[in-house]
């Protein structure tokens, strides 16, 4: 996986379907229903936080789950819960809808 992750798959139809799909199946934190305006957070405060909680989670520093999760945040308009979707691959589905009710919150109040 290399920058933007799963950026190709959203443009693909295959992966569309699939991905609507889930959002109708999974659950969502209801925080995840706000947008968050990324030109007023400051990634670099928020970067450690996301590190820290990937090795709580994972129980080593996975780089590579790090660096996506940064890749989808440095988007102008992350959309939360196809966020959530691609981390559910790379953390399982308790781990993905636990770690992203935990950092939207932090997203919104910056």
């Amino acid at each position: 996986m290399t920058a933007g992750c799963f950026r190709h798959a959203e443009k693909d139809s295959r992966f569309s379907n699939k991905q609507k799909k889930l959002l109708k199946q999974l659950k969502f934190a209801a925080c995840l229903e706000k947008k968050v305006d990324m030109s007023k957070v400051n990634l670099e405060v928020i970067k450690p936080w996301v590190t820290k909680r990937v090795i709580e989670i994972r129980g080593f520093e996975d780089d590579v789950v790090i660096e996506c999760i940064f890749n989808e945040l440095e988007v102008k308009n992350p959309v939360s819960k196809i966020m959530q979707i691609n981390l559910t691959g790379l953390l399982n589905g308790k781990n993905a809808r636990e770690f992203m009710g935990e950092l939207w919150p932090q997203l919104l109040s910056a």
